[in-house]
């Protein structure tokens, strides 16, 4: 594995609740050893800390009567098929995809936790300290797709370390709250280059790997990304102007992220835009300084709208020197 990467498949959680489900299934009596495996497991105590840091209630008493249910029962032999397949996924394939699209600099430490538990959710946890993508053992989900979600989050993973620090310190601390908060917002669109890295390039669509649903959904969606992006510029336009409260501007940036809102789609198109015309460490170069991403991708998208039937939407000037604004 390359040195600038340090990630870990860690099963131990998952590998503990097949464990006490085929004991079930054979009828053999389930001890108190069997529970205290799955409740000391990394995975299982890393997962109680992250949703009890939530306010969530997580209680030892109510996971065993989920794993005991007739439900997680039906699913045993598909979550340990699934798992079997994960454990032969090819991380360092997924490390490099992420790493292709971060500062030469870049490294990416992380632990892979593959889970059985109630909610259906994915997630990262602990980034500063000690990076952990939570995946929910999902039998929908082949290894193929596995590998394809792993580099999009490790991708987020060496952003966080990377790039992140650079918006929270230093020059952009000096600039007004609206526009840091504006600078901060466009680094959402970090979901879109996240899409890219995973799938390996501008020419390789991002739902590849994905079932015919999934990918129908997101050509729907990036088909509408003119109007989209005039939906996220009006937002940026109206923290700026200040004509939103703090609670609005969160709850309406949350929404652009939906299953794949505009984060995605417009952050995933500008980004195929910006490489096809100036090359990945532009790119790479605008994710990591949020003032410039915009300008870029109008430089970009005006030489693709030369030859295009169908051009792309701009952003306005009067955005590009808000966000550039001292």
């Amino acid at each position: 594995m390359p040195s600038a990467v340090t990630v870990r498949l860690v099963t131990d959680e998952a590998d503990a609740v097949l464990a006490v489900l085929a004991k079930k299934k054979t009828n053999q009596p389930i001890s108190e050893e069997d529970w205290q495996r799955v409740f000391q497991s990394e995975g299982y105590i890393r997962l109680k800390r992250r949703e009890t840091s939530l306010k969530r209630s997580f209680d030892d008493a109510d996971f065993k009567s989920f794993v005991l249910s007739e439900q997680l029962a039906e699913l045993g032999p598909a979550l340990e098929e699934t798992l079997g397949k994960w454990k032969l996924a090819d991380i360092t394939g997924a490390a490099r995809l992420a790493l292709a699209y971060l500062p030469k600099a870049a490294r990416i430490s992380a632990k892979i936790y593959p889970v059985i538990k109630p909610r259906n959710n994915s997630f990262v946890f602990e980034v500063k300290t000690d990076p952990a993508i939570f995946l929910y053992l999902d039998p929908a989900v082949t290894k193929e797709k596995f590998e394809n979600t792993l580099a999009h989050e490790l991708n987020h993973v060496g952003y966080a370390r990377s790039c992140l620090p650079k918006l929270i310190s230093g020059e952009f601390t000096r600039l007004p709250e609206n526009v840091r908060t504006v600078l901060y917002s466009i680094g959402s669109f970090g979901e879109g280059i996240a899409m890219l890295a995973a799938a390996g390039g501008p020419d390789v669509h991002p739902h590849s790997v994905s079932n015919p649903e999934d990918r129908a959904r997101w050509d729907r969606d990036v088909a509408n990304f003119n109007n989209d992006l005039r939906k996220v510029e009006r937002f940026f336009l109206d923290v700026l102007e200040k004509r939103i409260t703090p609670a609005e501007t969160q709850k309406v940036s949350a929404s652009f992220f939906g299953v794949q809102g505009p984060w995605y789609t417009v952050g995933w198109k500008m980004a195929v835009t910006i490489e096809k015309a100036y090359g990945r460490d532009k790119l790479i170069e605008c994710l990591c300084d949020p003032r410039h991403l915009l300008s870029t991708y109008n430089r970009s998208a005006r030489q693709h709208n030369r030859r295009a039937r169908e051009p792309l939407a701009l952003w306005s000037e009067s955005l590009i020197k808000g966000v550039k604004r001292t």
